[in-house]
């Protein structure tokens, strides 16, 4: 019953998950021996292979060469076809076959799958260190589900069937031919045995086992020839101290529940941290284009100071160093551009990679560019509640806190294991045996002992007869206990699991404190942020307006090439100042909503979406574009 119960879950599992990428399927079974074989599960379970094509959506976003991108155009192609999300799908499935294993009654596996860090762009100008303290994983490992596994051995909680056949010729030499009246005894042996065995979470094992044999002798003295001999028997174990208990017996089944719990919360971190990895790239990417911008405007800015000069120079109006220092002006802005370009391209490929399974077997792709269609926006001020409303928000919804109670939750679970293997071992028993004899009267019987009791004259029937009436019963009970002295095995074990255990307690207040930690600096990061995109932007006004008064002050004749060109680099740099500072705060809102778990619900995730490997929602195509 429990195993049905266990195959309906899962069928009802997959049935829910019937749209996934992740699917475990059960073949049709054969009309006549699958039927016989249902009962047994025996049935061959199936996994689909993976999933190694892009979802339709990145073609589609394709018009003109150029790959359109929104930021919830980015997230939808993260979750349909990021392969570390995609692996990450893998783990609640791994950890229900865990489950059914243990509900099997056989010790845990490990399966967990560990959290990959995620993308990281090509140059880290423009992120902040605070940036990237909770992107590619979080702030402390919380080591997947528990598997450990000491203390008394669970009981096989699957039944079991055996049966044996034999069929012998023997033959033995007689010195003495007065009992058997031949040289050479032979026996025709044949037997059939039969057991059927189950335990209990209780501990209790069951065995019943049926034997019947046949013998056949070549001899004149038996009264019964051949002969039949069946039994009947069964026996009953009861563990009373070591494995005497649901929760012991159960522990493996009740943490194996944890695990998927964890299991769980694993891909929803995975799916947290992928998508925060790829935010960061698509906003550098929007940094990218912007310092290209940036470095294009101030090459046409050099260039057409440059060609002043020359008409300048041509009409004797300026001397030829004035030109020589703007042509150097013109070499430094191409190589600043070049410096730009070269990350924008490969920036583009790392993005590329991070919103395909193939990226780099789709050629079409590589000729593609993509096109950031939203731009960075600061705003003027932030609303950020109180940190210690935030503190308890992160508390109540980071993943990796949660994991963390529940890892400890099932360690106390095993300490409960291994307390009981401090206990002696002590077993009851009892058993039953039920014999029956028959057969059909020797053809070559001497009536040496009398004529055979009519009443064990038959065949099998007059067997199966006796047996089910207990005719010829045999009864035993008894106890069996064994006391180890000292036991320093099951000492140590129950001892370094309750330090383990203390570790966990003190690992769980320290990610407490991280998380406090994370949220103080996420506040002062953010808000440090929008400051000194600010600041970057007083700064870039005043430059441009030094330049345009260093222009006018050359074109009156009162100052010099060096000044100008001078403007212009700083006016350069201080928008490369900008660019990057917005950059910054994008980065710092990231790690604000990672650091208090915010991060799927702010960029409307559903998780069904991200396991399923399907996103419903329309993309977005700029009107005017066509392919």
């Amino acid at each position: 019953m429990r195993s049905a119960r266990l195959l309906l879950a899962l069928a009802a599992c997959a049935a829910a998950f019937a749209q996934s990428e992740v699917s475990i399927a059960m073949p049709r079974p054969v009309p006549v021996v699958g039927r016989f074989l249902k009962p047994f599960h025996l049935e061959k379970r199936i996994v689909a292979p993976p999933l190694l094509t892009d979802s339709a959506r990145l073609e589609s976003l394709v018009r003109g060469g150029n790959l359109y991108l929104s930021v919830q155009d980015v997230i939808a192609l993260v979750l349909e076809n990021n392969l570390d999300i995609a692996v990450q799908r893998y783990s609640p499935f791994l950890a229900r076959e865990v489950l059914r294993r243990a509900e099997s009654g056989n010790v845990l596996r490990q399966v967990d799958t560990p959290i990959m860090p995620g993308p990281t762009s090509v140059s880290t100008a423009g992120i902040s260190a605070n940036a990237n303290g909770l992107v590619g994983g979080s702030a402390f490992s919380t080591g997947g589900g528990i598997v450990t596994q000491v203390g008394p051995s669970l009981p096989n909680l699957d039944p079991y069937f055996a049966m044996s056949a034999t069929v012998a010729h023997y033959t033995t030499p007689e010195t003495n031919i007065l009992l058997n009246q031949t040289s050479a005894l032979t026996n025709s042996y044949q037997q059939i045995a039969m057991q059927y065995g189950q335990q209990f979470v209780t501990g209790t094992s069951f065995y019943v086992t049926f034997a019947n044999t046949r013998q056949y002798l070549n001899s004149v003295t038996p009264l019964l020839n051949p002969s039949l001999n069946g039994y009947l028997d069964i026996t009953v174990n009861q563990p009373l101290l070591q494995g005497f208990s649901l929760g012991v017996n159960k522990r493996d089944i009740e943490v194996a529940r944890n695990n998927m719990k964890v299991s769980d919360l694993q891909v929803r971190l995975q799916v947290a941290t992928t998508v925060a990895a790829v935010l960061n790239l698509y906003w550098d990417l929007v940094s990218f284009n912007d310092a290209v911008r940036i470095k294009q405007k101030a090459l046409a800015t050099a260039g057409q100071l440059y060609e002043g000069n020359q008409k300048q120079k041509a009409i004797g109006a300026m001397a030829g160093i004035e030109v020589t220092r703007a042509a150097a002006g013109v070499s430094a802005a191409k190589e600043d551009l070049l410096i730009a370009q070269t990350n924008l391209a490969q920036q583009e490929i790392v993005l590329k990679n991070a919103l395909s399974r193939n990226a780099m077997e789709n050629t079409w792709l590589d000729d593609v560019h993509i096109i950031p269609l939203d731009h960075i926006a600061v705003p003027k001020t932030e609303e950020i509640r109180p940190v210690q409303d935030l503190i308890g928000e992160a508390l109540a919804h980071r993943v990796e806190i949660q994991q963390s109670r529940i890892n400890l939750a099932s360690r106390q679970i095993m300490v409960r294991g291994d307390k009981n293997g401090l206990l002696p071992s002590l077993s009851a028993f009892a058993e039953f045996t039920n014999n029956g004899l028959a057969g059909p009267p020797n053809p070559m019987y001497n009536n040496c002992c009398g004529a055979p009791d009519a009443y064990f004259v038959g065949g099998a029937g007059t067997v199966m007869s006796q047996l089910f009436q207990r005719n010829f019963p045999n009864y035993s009970a008894g106890f069996s206990l064994n006391i180890p002295f000292r036991n320093r095995t099951a000492q140590a074990d129950y001892v370094t699991d309750q330090l383990q255990f203390r570790q966990n307690q003190l690992q769980l207040q320290r990610a407490v404190n991280q998380v406090r930690v994370d949220v103080k600096t996420a506040v002062i990061g953010l808000e440090q942020a929008r400051a000194r995109y600010q600041t970057a932007v007083d700064t870039r006004v005043l430059a441009e307006q030094s330049l345009d008064a260093e222009q006018k002050r050359f074109r009156a004749g009162v100052g010099t090439v060096a000044l100008v060109i001078q403007a212009q680099r700083d006016v350069a740099t201080d928008e490369d100042a900008e660019v990057e500072a917005m950059a910054n705060y994008t980065h710092a809102k990231i790690f604000f909503d990672l650091a208090l778990g915010r991060t799927l619900e702010v960029n409307h995730i559903s998780m069904k979406e991200a396991i399923d490997g399907r996103v419903d929602r329309e993309s977005m195509i700029p009107a005017g574009v066509t392919k």
